[in-house]
């Protein structure tokens, strides 16, 4: 396929062509599966086409998409690439001043609301964005605000006129890679937010690697539930359209345990916390099953393991190995592999670090996770887990067309076709975001084994520093902790203190069900995390979770909160990483008391 071919709305439009009416899109309607085929896709694109050029949409105006994942998402972004527009999109659970910045530093003229949330805060944008000229519903449950500049969904599409077919096709032939496909502004856990400008050429080299790197075919079927906002499953999206795949979109996301059972995908992008649940919720159950079940469990998942090594190494293994495994799989590995459905491949997993134990965990039971390592700036994917070297502590090896090397700090670089043009609007920013040789710096401090395959020993911009002088990576800490079953969220403290403490959010279904077991009567959640025994236990999982780190890198004392961190109060980036510094503002009296009377301890 030549390199041209690749822009993906030409791909897109061969799609449409050749595989008509099989399935493209499915969503739920009613809690039922409804299919779209790929040629209503095709007419649905078409339709909004038109209607933005009946707007007087220019090539390279914004368009912005304000809304969770549903197929409209994907009619939407798709329509504004055929005019050759530029879609911006904004996470569904932004306030209003975060998607007001975004809306004038991008200038979008046009913005799509997924839901009643959206709507109810876009309605009120009009006059702090003067280039804000029309708000659309994408969802037909909508309750519109009577104005001429908010049209629902199907009002929008009736202006699609024909007297504007030959501008659109002269738009979708005229591709040029060069184009800006899309500005995709990234939080960051610090700042202002950047809008990381990426082209046509950049989406056409991931799509390019991914296809020297995975088996999707034709038909196969992709679960879409983590946020088309991101960059992770938009360009994944991309992919699976440019296979001919199955795009299933998932708009409630605590639904996806049944979504799994309903849909039985055969790929599915995640990022490691679902991997967590899933591990911790299955140790739990475990934990509490007889002895003998709890025996052989762990043969059944030892067995899987030594398996697993076989396969990695293009080892045959011994017929009694063999044997055993089939024993081992039909009576246990099978049923937990069924948790995500019966066909699964692989499953792409990005965003943070994987623990390995949990890496090696799935790869016993017979689960391809495929964790990958990228960024906004990347077009997502720089390296990712092969099949053949699979080294659980890595995160994989770069894609066949990213060149990666180590610079000062042991900074992670990167160049390569899939690197952002910039930051829009923001020269001081880009040019303080590059090395002298055009190399990306990408904040993240790693090094490579024999094999190729790359670590990741800390985040550079997040170290911190002890008041004895020692660095300290909070990720890894939180990473060891933050797996155990009675932890959901782990916010690691140690910046200029004298040892390192911790804010945990405990995990209040696991602790509730210990409770019951120990007999401990509480009133209330804070009630609980005040008992003694339920401290004891907490204490006595942190201190054996950690002892193979350092002593000087072992959370000392740490307090527990009755309230998870959320992105609402501001705490969590959109990607579910910690804003460190709203935290600590936050809990800042229960910080200070930690290292009060620590004199005693320290």
């Amino acid at each position: 396929m030549t390199h041209h071919a690749l822009h993906i709305v030409t791909r897109i439009r061969e799609q449409i062509r050749r595989l008509n009416d099989r399935v493209a899109l499915r969503h739920q309607i009613d809690g039922q599966w409804q299919d779209i085929s790929w040629t209503e896709f095709g007419e649905q694109v078409r339709h909004l086409a038109l209607a933005m050029l009946s707007k007087g949409m220019q090539v390279q105006d914004k368009i912005g998409i304000f809304s969770n994942n549903m197929p409209r998402w994907t009619f939407a972004d798709m329509a504004t690439l055929y005019n050759r527009c530029v879609t911006v999109p904004i996470y569904p659970t932004n306030t209003a001043d975060q998607s007001a910045y975004i809306i004038n530093n991008a200038d979008i003229r046009i913005l799509f609301v997924g839901e009643q949330a959206q709507h109810d805060i876009a309605i009120n944008l009009f006059e702090q964005c003067p280039k804000l000229e029309y708000v659309v519903a994408l969802s037909d449950e909508i309750n519109i605000t009577a104005s001429e500049r908010v049209l629902s969904y199907s009002d929008f599409i009736a202006l699609a006129d024909a007297t504007y077919e030959e501008e659109l096709n002269q738009r979708v032939t005229h591709t040029d890679m060069s184009d800006l496909l899309t500005l995709i502004y990234t939080s960051g856990t610090t700042g202002t937010p950047k809008g990381v400008m990426l082209d046509y050429a950049n989406f056409a080299s991931q799509i390019k690697g991914h296809d020297q790197q995975l088996s999707l075919e034709e038909g196969d079927v992709s679960l879409c539930f983590l946020p088309l906002s991101h960059v992770f499953e938009r360009a994944w999206t991309f992919y699976v359209l440019h296979c001919g795949g199955v795009n299933c979109y998932l708009q409630d996301t605590n639904l996806l345990r049944q979504a799994l059972m309903e849909v039985q995908p055969n790929v599915m992008s995640a990022v490691p916390r679902v991997y967590e649940k899933i591990y911790s919720a299955i140790q739990d159950r475990v934990a509490h099953s007889p002895l003998q079940r709890r025996l052989v469990f762990s043969w059944a998942i030892n067995i899987g393991a030594r398996m697993a090594a076989c396969h990695d190494k293009r080892q045959t293994p011994s017929w009694w190995l063999q044997k055993r495994y089939d024993w081992a799989n039909k009576t246990v590995l099978s049923k937990l592999r069924n948790i995500f459905g019966e066909n699964i491949k692989f499953m792409p997993c990005g965003g943070a670090k994987l623990d390995p134990c949990i890496g090696r965990f799935f790869h016993a039971i017979g689960i391809n996770v495929k964790l990958g390592y990228g960024m906004t700036e990347t077009t997502a994917t720089i390296s990712c887990w092969d099949d053949k070297w699979f080294e659980p502590d890595s995160i994989g090896m770069p894609m066949p067309n990213a060149e990666v090397k180590i610079g000062e700090n042991n900074e992670i670089l990167v160049r390569g076709p899939m690197v952002m043009r910039g930051y829009y609007k923001m020269p001081v920013e880009t040019a303080e975001t590059f090395t002298e040789d055009g190399f990306l710096k990408t904040g993240d401090a790693g090094h490579f084994d024999e094999h190729n395959n790359l670590f990741i020993t800390d985040r550079i911009k997040e170290l911190m520093k002890t008041s004895g002088g020692k660095y300290i990576a909070p990720q890894v800490i939180e990473g060891k902790i933050g797996k155990d079953r009675f932890i959901e969220q782990i916010a690691v403290i140690a910046d200029a203190r004298k040892f390192v403490s911790a804010l945990i959010v405990p995990s209040f279904e696991s602790l509730e069900m210990k409770a019951k077991e120990l007999n401990i009567k509480y009133q209330d959640r804070l009630d609980l995390l005040k008992n003694h025994e339920i401290l004891e236990l907490i204490e006595k999982r942190v201190c054996e979770l950690q002892k193979d780190l350092a002593r000087f890198e072992q959370v000392k004392k740490f307090t527990l909160l009755p309230h998870a961190f959320s992105m609402d109060n501001g705490e969590l980036t959109p990607t579910q990483k910690l804003r460190r510094k709203v935290i600590q503002d936050r809990y800042h009296q229960e910080i200070e008391r930690m290292y009060q009377d620590s004199h005693k301890h320290s």
